[in-house]
C-alpha cells in the first residue's frame, strides 16, 4: 500500500525530509513524476501508464501535506518503516487501502523512480 496523509495534519514538515522518493508535497504544490528522481521526458509507469515525468501535476491536496501514491514505496528497499509515520508527531501517515501494492510491486516502483 502506498501512505496517504490524513486530515489530522498540521503541516509541520517533519516528513517530507524523509521520503527517499520525494512522494510527500507541501499543500498547494505542484509535482512532478522527476522531483528527485532518475525519471525524465515520457516513462511508462509500473502500471502500464504513460506519463511525462517532467509535467507538473496539480496538488492533490490545498490544505494538507499529501502524499503521491504513484512514487511511495512505503520505503520498501530503504528502510524497515515508513519513515514518515515514524516520525509524524500527529500519527497521521497511515496506509492508504485504496492503493494496496505488494512488497514485490512496491519494490519495481522504487527501481523505476531511481533507474535501477
Amino acid at each position: 500500500m502506498a501512505i496517504i496523509i490524513t486530515e489530522e495534519c498540521i503541516n509541520c514538515d517533519a516528513c517530507i525530509a524523509e521520503c527517499p522518493n520525494n512522494a510527500i508535497y507541501e499543500p498547494d504544490q505542484n509535482w512532478s513524476y522527476s522531483d528527485e528522481t532518475a525519471l525524465k521526458g515520457l516513462v511508462t509507469t509500473p502500471y502500464g501508464k504513460e506519463v511525462d515525468a517532467d509535467a507538473e501535476n496539480d496538488p492533490i491536496s490545498n490544505e494538507f501535506y499529501f502524499i503521491v501514491p504513484d512514487k511511495c514505496t512505503e520505503c520498501k528497499g530503504f528502510h524497515d518503516e515508513p519513515q514518515c509515520a515514524s516520525v509524524c508527531p500527529v500519527d497521521c501517515c497511515v496506509l492508504d487501502e485504496s492503493h494496496v501494492e505488494t512488497e514485490d510491486v512496491l519494490l519495481a516502483k522504487k527501481a523505476w523512480l531511481h533507474g535501477e
